[in-house]
């Protein structure tokens, strides 16, 4: 009697115990579709921020460092109106805020060496600013500091813009940017890890190009960094990148702008940089460089 109880309820729990594996296999399946689906949109969510650079009409781009300022002064719209006219691809342009939180565009931190005032730029107000002085010895009159605004509205449907992001708050300047209808049109090169981290809370799909840490000699140190911070391009000088590196750069798409500005650039700096295979360059004598790329048959 005993037996048969035993024998009779075995089978019972036997289908019961496969149930029981059954639905737990049920559940692990639909926890893993569901992970693997999570993952799929998270990666596509990725790729929508994407970043990438403007689009160029040629393919070696040619950033008028400052504007073109072989006679002209820097970093004015007479400079960069030069730019636009000699056919560059880019104007860099150096971003600086004011006492009272209006951007304007110049090299250095004080006004020192290219107006008739002396202070940081910090500590001006806006109309103060507006109120110095920089000789236009082309023209022989005088130009003032320009405000971003002003530089936006110049180059739009005209050049991209190299935004050499010295001191000024990203979601300012980012507003400032859509407004002029200029997101498209704009590199930011970022001076600082944290400027890159900032700039990827703001406005992750804009373009960030950044230097390379000097410390950073071999292929895996340079991956490690392009794993950590977003970015689509680096500048350099000529001779800095191994062939390894430079591979490198190739598989992860980033641009590699060399700066050549120098005092004796010419054809024999222009020619070294090619030989580097990069797809652009930051000049100081843009019309000039242009000019030699097109009788090279490379623009």
């Amino acid at each position: 009697m005993n037996m048969r109880l035993v024998d009779l309820g075995a089978p019972v729990a036997k289908n019961s115990f496969e149930k029981m594996i059954m639905m737990n296999v049920n559940r692990f399946l639909s926890f893993a579709l569901s992970f693997v689906f999570v993952f799929v949109l998270s990666m596509s969510s990725v790729q929508m921020v994407a970043q990438s650079l403007p689009v160029s009409r040629h393919r070696h781009v040619v950033i008028a460092h400052r504007g073109d300022h072989v006679s002209l002064p820097e970093n004015t719209l007479l400079a960069y109106k030069q730019g636009i006219d000699d056919g560059a691809d880019y104007v860099e342009v150096d971003l600086r805020t004011t006492r009272d939180s209006f951007l304007v565009v110049m090299h250095n931190e004080t006004v020192d060496r290219m107006t008739n005032g002396r202070g940081a730029i910090r500590d001006f107000d806006y109309a103060a600013i507006r109120g110095l002085v920089i000789w236009d010895a082309v023209h022989n009159q005088a130009t003032r500091i320009p405000s971003f605004e002003e530089v936006l509205a110049l180059c739009r449907n005209k050049i991209n813009i190299y935004l050499d992001f010295k001191e000024a708050d990203p979601g300012v300047t980012y507003a400032m940017i859509k407004k002029a209808g200029m997101e498209k049109h704009v590199a930011v090169y970022a001076n600082s890890l944290e400027q890159i981290t900032e700039w990827g809370k703001v406005a992750p799909a804009m373009p960030v190009i950044t230097s390379i840490p000097d410390e950073l000699k071999d292929s895996a140190a340079v991956a490690a960094f392009l794993d950590r911070y977003p970015i689509v391009g680096v500048d350099g000088s000529i001779g800095q990148y191994s062939p390894a590196i430079y591979r490198l750069f190739a598989q992860r798409h980033i641009a590699v702008w060399l700066d050549v500005q120098q005092k004796d650039e010419g054809p024999a700096t222009w020619e070294k940089a090619l030989a580097e295979k990069v797809p652009g360059m930051q000049s100081d004598h843009p019309a000039a460089l242009v000019a030699y790329l097109k009788q090279k048959g490379i623009r």
